[in-house]
């Protein structure tokens, strides 16, 4: 029996949904089964490597991975987190160049791998797609410079408070909130990991998320984050915490 990726959820306020998965119809979704091949990869698992040579993209069906950018003294810096539905490893590929990032899977994931050359023959075979995938590039360049942007004018309390915002979104799409409306992060990521998302130490992190904590915004457990008020994390990203 052909699996399928269970589409995004609604109710989350702003929630976005636009995995790539998502937006296919199902000719075009039978259409990429048919030239790939599915691959699981184990926590802590590389999909690709910074650096390597282009020869496939994947498809994340379940679980979760984050993409990560090595700088010349050798830090890691987390630049997003992928899941269920998102189109990963593509950008080099279809720019036939290296790999300017490495994607590793926060947990157990399952995918898709379609090599470069029958990706490129689905995309002329559905050119709508081709819309589709550079959308994808849009809307990656439009978060790097919203990240840029928070970097520059919020502290370090209100950088956490938009991440774990867009975090509780990004959840939402695969699993609805609770009756009471709070939202567990999905991603495991740590608090080192969150640093790196939001250009941070570990310890302003610790001190962020105590904040959080004091005002009912989130609540914590081992590498568990729960967004009690998604509203009011927003509210206080914004720099207008709610009264």
């Amino acid at each position: 029996m052909t699996e399928r990726i269970s589409p995004p959820r609604d109710g989350v306020p702003n929630g976005r949904r636009d995995g790539f998965w998502d937006a296919l119809d199902q000719v075009q979704r039978d259409a990429l089964r048919q030239v790939a091949r599915r691959r699981h990869y184990p926590a802590k698992k590389p999909l690709c490597y910074q650096g390597e040579e282009s020869d496939h993209i994947v498809i994340i069906e379940e679980g979760w991975a984050k993409v990560t950018s090595s700088t010349e003294d050798g830090h890691d810096v987390v630049l997003a987190v992928r899941g269920p539905g998102d189109l990963v490893c593509e950008s080099a590929v279809l720019g036939s160049r290296q790999r300017s990032a490495t994607v590793t899977a926060l947990n157990p994931i399952r995918a898709l791998v379609v090599p470069a050359a029958r990706f490129t023959g689905f995309l002329d075979a559905h050119a709508t797609v081709w819309r589709l995938v550079s959308g994808t590039f849009v809307r990656r360049l439009d978060d790097a410079d919203q990240r840029l942007q928070a970097h520059v004018s919020a502290k370090g309390d209100q950088r956490l408070a938009q991440l774990l915002a867009g975090l509780a979104e990004l959840s939402a799409r695969h699993a609805p909130p609770e009756p009471d409306g709070s939202i567990e992060i999905a991603p495991p990521l740590s608090q080192e990991e969150l640093g790196s998302c939001m250009d941070a130490s570990r310890e302003t992190v610790a001190r962020a998320l105590n904040s959080l904590r004091a005002l009912g915004l989130v609540r914590t457990g081992w590498r568990r984050i729960i967004v009690e008020d998604l509203p009011g994390l927003r509210e206080y990203a914004q720099g207008r915490p709610e009264s």
